[in-house]
């Protein structure tokens, strides 16, 4: 355990703490301790000094810890746990590229981060996350099938993750397409998938997941979206250990269900948590609008809209947003 992640261990109650006190339990000098906080306010970890009574997090939390994941999963699917390599980074430009740098396992690889340098939304977008609070979350799984056999993997991501929300206490949480997950209306949680291999097979898929546990507002300034976290919804502190185990463990058995079944094994329940089932929408792709109402997902996990005059099409991609309506005069 690094200094920094042992210090944040002892200031997680929200307490104050001198700099010479924390410098005896961690076995360094006091100018070592001051070190040590500065570097983590350097990666974005606000931390109060007051003359005379010491040190205190502005928001208390618990870190991440390896060994108390491992054990919530060894306690949710005992057969099973060994066959997981898990690494958890206090720092990382992101988990999926992380993971991109390591060999394949058939049984999965998990990255877990305090901090990312570089963490990627769709399309391009960064994703905004207050160090050290949230959940970043990155999982790898060897496929012997080609990324053709892939299509609507982010679909079913998102009915795992949605799984792991529910079996923690979270309820009302809704899905919208491709990728997101949404409670209230606002955004929780975004996926994104990587896929490498050969057309043939076999290839690899990166699920990648940005979880809002609690976003700082200062951070939350640069979400040009309607956004929500944990924090706010639940109203106590998250056990970020116990949930990120449930969500490693519900994305397990979801790709292992979708090696076998693909798409069809979550198609229905996926349909009815989609906050846009049957409702009028605006498909934004680049300059083009397309307006319908929302019928569902077909096979591969396109969005199947029905426009004005009665057409139905099917869009692979695309920015969905709710078209505002006018009520009848």
């Amino acid at each position: 355990m690094s200094t920094r992640h042992a210090l944040l261990r002892l200031l997680s109650d929200g307490h104050f703490h001198s700099g010479t006190d924390l410098g005896l339990v961690l076995g360094v000098s006091r100018a070592a301790v001051c070190k040590t906080i500065k570097s983590l306010g350097e990666t974005g970890m606000n931390i109060h000094r007051v003359t005379g009574r010491g040190y205190r997090l502005e928001q208390p939390f618990a870190p991440l810890d390896r060994q108390r994941i491992l054990t919530e999963l060894q306690r949710l699917a005992p057969p099973s746990s060994a066959a997981l390599t898990l690494e958890v980074l206090e720092e990382t430009d992101s988990t999926s590229s992380h993971l991109l740098q390591g060999a394949d396992d058939r049984g999965g690889r998990v990255c877990l981060a305090e901090v990312q340098r570089q963490g990627r939304g769709r399309r391009g977008r960064r994703w905004v996350a207050t160090p050290w609070h949230n959940i970043l979350l990155s999982m790898v799984w060897r496929f012997d099938q080609g990324p053709a056999t892939l299509a609507g993997l982010s679909l079913a991501a998102g009915v795992a993750a949605l799984h792991a929300l529910q079996d923690y206490g979270v309820s009302g949480v809704g899905l919208k397409w491709p990728n997101d997950l949404l409670w209230g209306g606002r955004k929780l949680a975004g996926l994104l998938v990587d896929i490498r291999g050969e057309a043939a097979g076999p290839c690899s898929a990166i699920v990648g997941l940005g979880l809002n546990v609690y976003l700082d507002p200062r951070d939350a300034e640069a979400i040009d979206q309607p956004w929500v976290d944990l924090h706010s919804v639940l109203k106590l502190t998250i056990d970020r250990n116990r949930l990120a185990a449930l969500l490693i463990h519900h994305f397990r058995e979801m790709f292992r269900r979708f090696e076998t079944e693909g798409l069809a094994a979550f198609r229905s329940e996926w349909e009815a948590h989609h906050c846009y089932a049957q409702q009028r929408v605006c498909l934004l792709q680049g300059d083009t609008r397309i307006e319908g109402s929302v019928q569902g997902i077909d096979d591969s996990g396109a969005l199947l809209i029905r426009e004005t005059g009665g057409v139905l099409r099917r869009f692979h991609s695309g920015e969905i947003s709710l078209r505002a309506t006018v009520p009848p005069s």
